[in-house]
């Protein structure tokens, strides 16, 4: 007698479906085709000629990134993109903190759209100094130029830079000319920085003020000032409508104590108001004019060329400062000679003259 029984648990297995890949394919061939460098150089130029935003914009991360693999690649599309670039006009558009440039930026735009422009706005945003952070916010102050077909804004973090402008915000503009943008409008931090940077890419350099800012900003100004194409009085609109004029006024004094501009175009100073949309359209008005004046003169294509000798000069010495800083045994040397400095037991321009003689 067989006294086993069968044993019949009480849990039933079933066979189950076939599990899906955990990969999302789709996801998987759509950031393949973010990869800056699964494009060639070719497919790059050919789709930023071609009007391709996304393909231009994966062309200017890659100008920004500090890889080396992409470094390389940008370089070969500059190259490739120059022939086609120079053809538009470059205008730096700075001023202090609350003069309102996002907003005259967006209703400068929205004038040149509408006068069948291509308009590119390069706007620089300040950088964090301490978690090396931008928030890139421009796109959300303007609103009615960032949904523009004939408008692309292009937020960059200063990572900063002297003038609060972008390190690669030259390579930019040259993409921005050969993708077909006739106007390129630069838009700086205005923080009281050298604005020097600024003046050195771009053809018209414009300076929004306040009406009454205040002595505290003088120091500010001067600098600044010298270097304007054109100062505008911005928020020239209801009650302010006269604090504008009586700041133009004094405005145009100053311009009178400064030497005159190399370019042979005498400074102008006028009203504006970006919220209400008056005097922009004067603006453009003074940039064509000054325009005609200096090609007429042979001074825009001179200050140009002048502009490209001084990338070639900052190219190098960065590129020197880059080479003396990355070598492991310079930076022991500077080390050790840090800690000497900070004793007292030697000069720092002592040291620094070893430094380099250790370079040679």
């Amino acid at each position: 007698m067989n006294l086993k029984k069968e044993f019949k648990s009480a849990l039933n297995v079933m066979n189950g479906i076939e599990q899906p890949d955990p990969v999302n394919a789709d996801a998987l061939r759509k950031l393949k085709a973010k990869r800056p460098l699964s494009l060639s150089t070719e497919e790059f130029v050919h789709g930023i000629r071609s009007g391709n935003r996304t393909i231009l914009s994966k062309a200017i991360t890659m100008v920004e990134s500090s890889l080396h693999s992409h470094q390389q690649k940008a370089q070969d599309i500059i190259n490739a993109c120059l022939p086609y670039s120079g053809k538009s006009i470059r205008i730096g558009i700075t001023g202090v903190p609350g003069v309102g440039k996002s907003t005259f930026i967006e209703a400068l735009g929205m004038f040149l759209t509408s006068h069948d422009h291509q308009i590119a706005v390069l706007a620089i945003d300040p950088s964090s100094t301490r978690s090396k952070g931008s928030i890139l916010g421009d796109k959300t102050r303007m609103e009615e130029l960032a949904v523009n077909a004939q408008a692309y804004i292009r937020p960059s973090p200063s990572a900063g830079s002297l003038g609060g402008v972008a390190r690669k915000t030259r390579e930019t503009i040259i993409l921005c000319e050969a993708a077909g943008f006739d106007v390129i409008l630069v838009e700086t931090v205005g923080v009281g920085q050298s604005e020097t940077t600024v003046r050195s890419m771009v053809d018209f350099f414009l300076l929004l003020m306040l009406a009454g800012a205040g002595d505290e900003l003088q120091g500010i100004k001067r600098g600044i000032m010298e270097m304007a194409d054109a100062i505008f009085i911005n928020k020239a609109d209801g009650d302010n409508v006269n604090k504008a004029k009586a700041a133009m006024i004094e405005y145009k004094n100053a311009l009178h104590l400064y030497p005159p501009a190399e370019s042979g175009w005498n400074p102008v100073v006028d009203l504006c108001s970006a919220q209400a949309r008056t005097g922009i359209e004067t603006v453009w008005t003074y940039i064509e004019n000054y325009r005609e004046t200096t090609k007429a003169s042979g001074f825009f294509e001179h200050q140009r060329k002048e502009q490209f000798r001084q990338v070639l000069t900052e190219t190098i010495d960065q590129a020197i400062k880059h080479d003396f800083y990355g070598r492991k045994d310079i930076a022991q040397a500077l080390a050790f000679y840090e800690k000497e400095v900070i004793a007292g037991n030697i000069s720092p321009y002592t040291a620094a003259a070893m430094l380099l003689e250790k370079n040679k």
